[in-house]
């Protein structure tokens, strides 16, 4: 569907700024639906609540205009805010939703979308505590409604060219070099860098099997387990130019993980 049918303004990607008619007139079986899913939560004395909704807005935006200029027929629905934050419940400011609230409330995301006569629906998560729960949700949508669900990170992670992330120790997972640098790339007027400090818990570092992500021993925590600033790696070393960066790769695997969505298919049309 292209801008030009009556109650669709011209060039929109977002799914709200459409009219019902427009939606039922132009939605079909190739169409995918991008819902990106932030967080309003804790991360530390130098970065805002919305970061992480920062991180999906952005790029999910982004990544949603780029692939519709080159030809896929995708749209933005609006991004959510509150999601599963319980991590850092401790913390004052987070806007958090339990398991079951967050569960319901993207399958019925998923219902609806099932509705407009799209053929899919893609997650871009900006927020690491969603993962798990997104995850169950996409088979619970695809045997409930029959969309081609997917997830997709927001943050794509990249070498830093000035090694801002290289004392973390593969432990930068929350409030460190990576996120701080992309808010610094995306909203230096949010960033207080004279509060940007190195908290990295050296002392797990050396685990083999035990990891935060890709280990093969998965843990609960919460974010004040590693000390009272709540975060996990190193802003310290933080620029604006190692955000750029990640932005422009993070920005590249999803418009890419969207070319290559929009040709999966578990079982070839035309095949029985």
């Amino acid at each position: 569907m292209n801008g030009g049918t009556s109650g669709t303004p011209t060039g929109t990607r977002r799914l709200a700024e459409l009219s019902g008619p427009a939606v039922a007139a132009g939605f079909g079986p190739d169409t995918i639906v991008v819902q990106p899913t932030g967080a309003v939560e804790h991360h530390g004395p130098h970065l805002p609540l919305l970061t992480d909704f920062l991180l999906a807005d952005h790029i999910g935006g982004a990544a949603v205009e780029r692939a519709a200029a080159e030809g896929l027929d995708v749209w933005q629905l609006p991004t959510l805010a509150f999601t599963k934050s319980d991590e850092h419940s401790w913390a004052p400011g987070t806007v958090w939703l339990d398991a079951d609230t967050m569960f319901d409330t993207v399958v019925q995301i998923g219902r609806a979308v099932a509705l407009t006569g799209a053929g899919t629906l893609v997650f871009a998560n900006g927020h690491g505590g969603n993962v798990a729960l997104l995850q169950v949700a996409l088979r619970e949508i695809r045997k409930r409604y029959g969309l081609k669900t997917f997830l997709m990170p927001t943050l794509a992670r990249v070498p830093a060219p000035d090694g801002e992330d290289a004392d973390e120790l593969g432990l930068g997972i929350h409030g460190g070099a990576a996120e701080t640098s992309m808010i610094l790339h995306l909203r230096p007027d949010l960033v207080d860098t004279s509060l940007a400090g190195r908290w990295v818990p050296e002392h797990i570092a050396g685990f083999e099997k035990i990891a935060f992500n890709g280990g093969p021993v998965s843990f609960g925590w919460l974010s004040d387990d590693f000390g009272p600033a709540g975060v996990v790696g190193d802003a310290s070393r933080a620029s604006a130019s190692y955000g750029a960066a990640l932005w422009e790769h993070s920005l590249a695997e999803a418009v890419a993980s969207l070319h290559e969505i929009a040709r999966f298919d578990p079982m070839p049309r035309g095949t029985a």
